[in-house]
């Protein structure tokens, strides 16, 4: 890149000052370059955190030696999640066999309501996956998730005294290295890790993606803030990640010095201003400038480098229309995992128990139907199990086999969610973006009301539209037109 920015001038000053700092940094406004920049400006020791394992591998190649690279699940499994290497990757199971173990055998009332040991079951698990993701130093009955059925006070009173010992029993087999009934996740050993109070030996820390960091990564970071300078850098209109308990903690860093990178290097002014829209919507804090030397266009594409969607679904469907046209087409992350497990969904289909590592315990395709739909560590399974039940396996192994890889591919399709943090020359946005509902009333010139976009839909909108370099087809999107009144 040329001539900093008056913006990324000013972090770096800050930066070598020893202020502690939180960066939102606008797509593609040079935010890992700007890193780098402070990086270079100390010969002090550093640590970059990321979430993905790709961007951390591909900071780790930009960065001087004197910063680490790494994912705060590879620094937490160094520190102590080895030693459950055993139990990690183990086969799924319904969290009501999990609960059987845990000697959850029978249902109980509640007020006018039965719940099964089943809910019970999924309920504990629930608990612990809440914890986990939390800042708290103990399980307590406020992880028991409240349910729909028992929405008064005393009702989830008495559910949360019939789960909570179960969810502490949970969480006590997690703690064996080598055997337990429960099955054990990374996040398991990332809050074990966070639990120790861990000192993060670095004169400074570069927290990534700082919009979508979970409370116990949160909690780790600010608390190395007495011998370590702290960075945290994001975008808070890309923070996409909440149905996971990620939540943006740009916002409140209240000991940092805010700063912002708002000119764009990715794209020219036109796609700034479509991305300002979706900021806008999103009552997002910044505002993006494009750069004059790129001429990017907003107008319909013929043949883009990539098709990203909203849902899973909506991206096989766009390949398989794709396929059918006699395309090369790639899918982003690739296709094996999804042909392994559509290859397990049709024997489970047909009556048979599947190999599959993650699906060997299950039964029947009814049986991984409800784990997806009620348990909560199925939750990940729910977009597999929704395009199966709409296309089918055969229709599945047909497209995934004839993927090409993305080297030799025409057209790359990926969701909006996978594409965050890459880019393309030319970007159409699939079809499956619904535009807003109307709310059934009208205004005083007769017109429809809809219902206003919501903060979810417009980040995640602000992501697909910024991956684009060159060109945007704002297809499925294109109903933003009207609803500004553009």
């Amino acid at each position: 890149m040329s001539t900093p920015t008056d913006e990324q001038v000013h972090a770096v000053d800050t930066f070598r000052a020893g202020h502690h700092l939180a960066v939102q940094a606008g797509a593609g406004t040079g935010k890992t370059t700007t890193l780098e920049m402070l990086a270079a400006s100390t010969k002090r020791r550093g640590r970059y955190v990321a979430f993905n394992k790709d961007i951390a591998c591909h900071a780790a190649t930009r960065f001087p030696r004197t910063v680490t690279c790494r994912t705060a699940h590879a620094t937490a499994y160094a520190a102590l999640g080895h030693r459950y290497a055993g139990r990690l990757n183990g086969p799924r199971q319904p969290a009501w066999k999990t609960g059987q173990a845990l000697g959850i055998t029978r249902r109980v009332r509640i007020g006018d309501h039965e719940i099964s040991h089943r809910t019970l079951s999924n309920t504990a698990l629930r608990a612990v996956k809440r914890f986990c993701y939390s800042a708290d130093q103990t399980l307590s009955r406020h992880h028991v998730p409240r349910l729909r059925r028992l929405p008064t006070p005393a009702e989830h009173t008495q559910l949360a005294d019939v789960v909570f010992p179960f969810a502490m029993k949970a969480w006590a087999d997690l703690q064996n290295p080598d055997q337990g009934v429960v099955h054990f996740e990374h996040d398991h050993y990332l809050k074990m890790w966070a639990l120790t109070q861990p000192k993060i030996e670095a004169d400074f820390l570069f927290l990534d993606e700082a919009q979508d960091t979970n409370p116990v990564l949160e909690q780790v970071f600010h608390a190395q803030r007495d011998h370590a300078q702290l960075v945290m850098v994001g975008d808070s209109a890309q923070a996409i990640y909440g149905w996971r308990s990620a939540r943006d903690v740009m916002t409140g860093f209240d000991d940092a010095t805010a700063l912002t990178l708002t000119r764009s290097f990715r794209f020219g002014p036109l796609l700034a201003e479509q991305a300002n829209r979706w900021l806008q919507l999103a009552d997002a804090p910044i505002r993006l400038t494009g750069s004059e030397m790129m001429d990017t266009e907003v107008g319909d594409i013929a043949n883009p480098d990539a098709v990203l969607c909203r849902t899973n679904i909506g991206a096989m469907t766009e390949v398989m229309r794709l396929l059918a046209e006699g395309r090369r087409v790639a899918l982003a992350r690739g296709g094996h995992t999804l042909a392994a497990l559509a290859l397990a969904a049709r024997d489970l289909k047909e009556g048979r128990r599947t190999s599959h590592p993650e699906l060997v315990l299950f039964a029947s395709w009814g049986e991984v139907q409800d784990y997806a739909a009620y348990d909560p560590a199925g939750a990940d399974l729910q977009p597999f199990v929704d395009l199966v039940d709409t296309h089918g396996p055969e229709a599945i192994l047909t497209a995934v086999d004839k993927l090409t890889d993305e080297h030799g591919a025409e057209v790359i399709v990926s969701t909006a969610h996978k594409a965050k943090g890459r880019e393309w020359p030319t970007v159409r946005i699939g079809d499956d973006f619904p535009p807003p509902k109307g709310t059934g009333q009208q205004d005083s010139e007769g017109s429809p009301i809809l219902e206003p976009v919501s903060d979810t839909d417009a980040r995640l909108a602000y992501v697909a539209v910024t991956r684009a370099r060159r060109h945007l087809d704002l297809g499925g999107l294109s109903w933003i037109d009207s609803h500004l009144g553009n």
